[in-house]
């Protein structure tokens, strides 16, 4: 059994206990949180943050469930150092960067990470990559929603004067199809998609401020078309707590001058955080695997090879699915 720890109890924290319930393979030996763990509601065995020095030799990989703006950018390097573990960092423009932090926290402790495993990035990353590779001559678009996005949420509620919030994300649907077409499009990713934000206001917000804070949020909304709408918290509990979301990504390109190709890989999902805690949990079977061959440092899904996700003998795979 792949011993594994949850780091964090928020949507994608319950979303992979949820997940390490369906597999067989995997058994849950703790979650770690900066609550009071008597405060988690679940039944699954429950610790402090601070606790995780006691597991070190207990854990076969630690799958980080906190937010991309603070949580994982610090907590990352920092267990990465005494672990091996899984995360779901999502923001692509420092992504680089946090490659970096990682992999000079895995030399030091001679551990492995698998970074960005969720589904984009993650999935869709390796989808982009996939598209360009068969087909060259072309080019990449990606949409994300109309759905909730769990790291722009998260980016809104971190806003001074900000007491709960969600965000949407809306594709152009009409430059989605003029793309399956075959037609030439003036793309990027900030024309493409509007952002939707639902705030509630801290006691004695201001409105203006809290507005101006998140449109010119450099990462996350600054180049957007981003509308903010300030809600009741009963409003947002009625009608906000649904976490859907998904999208696609599409490459068009040609083979001939005659031939238009299109490679189009999309998701649908009713829960964004279960379904990214079920990529994660599929990642950290690969990372408690590779780490058992003796393999250490940061690790992408371009680097993972999909045998290591299943929990399948290859022989089956073969078998059944090539």
């Amino acid at each position: 059994m792949i011993k594994v720890g949850i780091v964090g109890y928020g949507n994608l924290g319950r979303g992979v206990e949820a997940n390490l319930k369906l597999a067989n393979d995997m058994e849950l030996v703790g979650i770690f949180s900066r609550r009071d763990p008597a405060s988690l509601d679940t039944q699954a065995p429950a610790y402090y943050y601070d606790d995780l020095d006691q597991f070190t030799d207990k854990i076969d990989v630690l799958i980080l469930c906190g937010g991309s703006r603070t949580d994982i950018p610090k907590q990352g390097p920092e267990l990465a150092q005494k672990f091996n573990t899984v995360d779901a960092y999502d923001n692509h423009s420092n992504m680089s960067h946090y490659y970096q932090d990682m992999q000079a926290a895995t030399q030091a402790g001679n551990k492995l990470a698998i970074i960005a495993t969720g589904w984009d990035p993650g999935l869709f990353s390796l989808n982009r990559l996939m598209g360009a590779a068969i087909l060259p001559q072309g080019n990449t678009y990606t949409f994300w929603g109309k759905g909730l996005s769990q790291g722009h949420g998260d980016a809104v509620r971190g806003v001074d004067g900000v007491a709960d919030a969600v965000q949407y994300t809306i594709p152009n649907q009409d430059l989605m199809a003029d793309i399956r077409e075959g037609k030439e499009v003036a793309y990027d990713s900030h024309s493409a998609h509007k952002r939707e934000v639902y705030a509630v206001l801290a006691d004695g917000a201001d409105p203006d401020q809290v507005r101006e804070a998140i449109v010119t949020m450099p990462d996350y909304f600054q180049g957007y078309e981003t509308t903010v709408h300030f809600i009741s918290a009963e409003e947002l509990k009625a009608n906000h707590q649904g976490l859907p979301h998904g999208g696609h990504v599409i490459r068009s390109g040609q083979t001939s001058p005659e031939a238009h190709q299109v490679y189009e890989f999309s998701l649908d999902l009713a829960s964004n955080p279960e379904f990214t805690a079920a990529v994660n949990v599929a990642y950290a079977r690969a990372a408690a695997r590779l780490a058992k061959e003796g393999v250490t440092g940061v690790q992408t899904v371009f680097d993972v090879a999909p045998k290591y996700l299943s929990s399948r003998p290859i022989a089956e795979l073969i078998a059944d699915l090539l």
